[in-house]
């Protein structure tokens, strides 16, 4: 079905143009078919449409009188006419009152504050964002300046109580300076407990946060979001206007730009309610905060854990380790949005930057070595026992060696070695020559066994082709004293 607008182009292509009607057709995004039909007519002729009759029909006037004389729901509106004959549906019912009766939005007061009086936090969610290997849920955080709109976001991959403090700090450092009170939705970071009629449960270390910086914690009233409009309407800022088509190739990426679109976009633009831009309010307001504190509120979360036989900790699916003499001990561990810090009695025993990937596993080289260590004792040992085993004079032979090696456990590892090659009962036969001989080394000894390995041929009868070679045969006397210095070498 085509309208009357539709048919007048189409003739137009025709008649003027002199178009074809698949032409037409591809012009006007049409059936060929369609077109063909439509252009065959002299003259437009629109479908003739029957109301169809609905089951209300007859109920729909006494409908209209509940409704006059009383705010009936839907639901008390179907069971009255049912009782009345209706066999319909409860959905069209529902639609029909909906339609004469539509919803009227509820009034508020419009809420006005002093220059400092108050500022407005809540947090937002888009979507989610890369980090590192892991997809991260991506939250921002928002504070607003009730009386300028001055604006400050941040984003972070979550909500926790250290995350939420420590963007209040950022905040405030943007600022300069703190807020009379801040005016928060009903969050557990910031309300416990929250019952009508009743003063609100405030969680002990916002309050703390609070006291440290000075202002006052106002909670909204429950289901009365409209309260801190102006932070839900920086939210809704946040979202249309900074992140709207925006690419974020990882996390690392979008508070430098976030932090760049605060200052020359959003906390310079002519705002909506004020006509003013929020910098040159804040101008005026900034006079009217509180100063910042002088030292830094700690805002770490603080827990009880126990260390692995590992040595790990785990937090957010990643493990981190201390040092190996506290596998299995219990640690008090205080995590910050960019650092972790593990305690035992009050002592900082290890420290690291927090990942916020998952499943990764993070060692610092220094927290094994204590347990390296005693496993190279243990080994040490294990490797001299096998030593003193070799021989009965295996203890005074290393009492040699302690007296002229400046690294007894050296010549102790390689002798064992050599008893795995040629038995126990040959090392212990040429460290007992050694004693002869006064050479205390492992060398001394692998010389020794490899000269007893090498067995030479029996020498044979000397025959003489030539009687005459009997007269050049000459014997000289053997030179000992090549044994002498190979001796004192040895010594």
């Amino acid at each position: 079905m085509i309208d009357y607008e539709l048919f007048r182009k189409a003739k137009y292509l025709k008649e003027q143009e002199g178009l074809t009607p698949t032409q037409i057709a591809d012009a006007l995004s049409l059936d060929p078919r369609t077109a063909r039909r439509w252009l065959s007519q002299d003259r437009f002729r629109p479908r003739k449409t029957t109301l169809r009759q609905s089951k209300l029909d007859s109920f729909k006037n006494d409908i209209v009188r509940m409704l006059e004389t009383h705010p009936y729901t839907a639901a008390q509106i179907y069971q009255r006419i049912r009782e009345q004959g209706f066999d319909g549906r409860y959905t069209i019912v529902k639609q029909y009152v909906r339609k004469i009766r539509p919803h009227r939005p509820q009034a508020f007061l419009k809420l006005s504050f002093a220059p400092g009086e108050c500022a407005q936090v809540d947090w937002g969610s888009f979507g989610s964002v890369p980090v590192g290997e892991t997809i991260r849920r991506l939250s921002f955080f928002v504070m607003v300046l009730c009386y300028s709109r001055m604006m400050y976001v941040e984003f972070t991959v979550s909500q926790t109580m250290e995350h939420f403090l420590a963007c209040h700090q950022n905040a405030f450092d943007f600022f300069g300076s703190v807020p009379g009170k801040i005016m928060v939705d009903n969050l557990k970071s910031a309300v416990l407990k929250r019952i009508i009629g009743q003063a609100p449960v405030f969680n002990p270390k916002y309050l703390e946060f609070a006291d440290h910086h000075g202002f006052s914690i106002v909670a909204c009233n429950v289901g009365k979001g409209n309260e801190k409009g102006r932070v839900e309407n920086g939210v809704g800022y946040v979202k249309k206007n900074f992140l709207a088509g925006l690419d974020i190739p990882s996390f690392a990426a979008i508070n430098p730009a976030a932090r760049q679109w605060l200052d020359t976009i959003a906390n310079v633009r002519v705002h909506g309610e004020t006509h003013k831009q929020p910098i040159t309010l804040f101008e005026e307001e900034r006079a009217a905060l509180l100063q910042l504190p002088e030292n830094p509120f700690d805002i770490a979360t603080v827990s009880q854990v126990r260390a692995s036989s590992q040595f790990r900790i785990t937090v957010d699916t990643n493990r981190y380790s201390v040092p190996a003499e506290y596998a299995g001990a219990g640690l008090t561990l205080k995590t910050y949005p960019d650092r972790l810090c593990v305690y035992c009695d009050e002592k900082l025993i290890a420290r690291h930057s927090r990942s916020y990937e998952r499943h990764q596993d993070f060692e610092d080289p220094d927290h094994p070595k204590e347990l390296l260590v005693q496993r190279k004792k243990a080994e040490e040992r294990k490797i001299f026992m096998r030593f003193l085993a070799l021989s009965p004079k295996a203890e005074q032979y290393y009492q040699k060696l302690e007296q002229r090696r400046m690294n007894p456990q050296h010549h102790v590892r390689k002798i064992v070695a050599l008893s795995e090659i040629y038995g126990a009962d040959k090392v212990s036969r040429a460290m007992e020559d050694a004693f002869t001989f006064q050479a205390f080394s492992s060398e001394y000894i692998a010389n020794l066994l490899e000269q007893r390995t090498r067995r030479l041929p029996e020498p044979g009868a000397l025959y003489l082709t030539r009687r005459e070679d009997l007269l050049d045969i000459k014997v000289q006397q053997p030179d000992l004293s090549i044994y002498q210095n190979e001796g004192r070498r040895h010594e």
